[in-house]
């Protein structure tokens, strides 16, 4: 398992993610000061998003469209889920932000036999 979303693994035979890009930003608020550069605050951690991109090639048993529907699914319910990295470690409470997916080499029944995707994770806990 390459990682976790609550009971949705992300594995070779579900969605194989290839590439993995984690962002986290924090906050400052300023003020405006009179012949002064802006003052600066600390106000806290702001999003934190992670993007998972791969490719499915079900006719190679290289990921299932199937699980397309099921990440469609939960982010229809709109909650927020535990992710887990495969190595065990908690990373936090993540939402399904975005979905994405461009089908490309089609069989002459309009069946795809290429899907890249790309997931993106916003986190949803403090």
């Amino acid at each position: 398992m390459l990682m976790a979303l609550d009971m949705f693994a992300f594995e070779i035979g579900t969605l194989p993610f290839t590439a993995l890009q984690h962002a986290c930003e924090w906050r400052h608020a300023q003020s405006e000061r009179f012949a002064a550069r802006p003052a600066a605050q600390f106000i806290g951690p702001g999003a934190e998003t992670i993007e998972l991109t791969g490719a499915l090639w079900p006719g190679e048993n290289i990921g299932a469209y199937s699980s397309l529907a099921t990440i469609r699914d939960m982010a229809d319910k709109g909650d927020a889920y535990v992710l887990v990295a495969g190595t065990g470690e908690v990373l936090g409470d993540f939402f399904i932000r975005k979905l994405d997916l461009r089908q490309e080499l089609f069989f002459v029944d309009g069946a795809p036999r290429k899907g890249d995707f790309a997931l993106t994770l916003e986190r949803a806990d403090g």
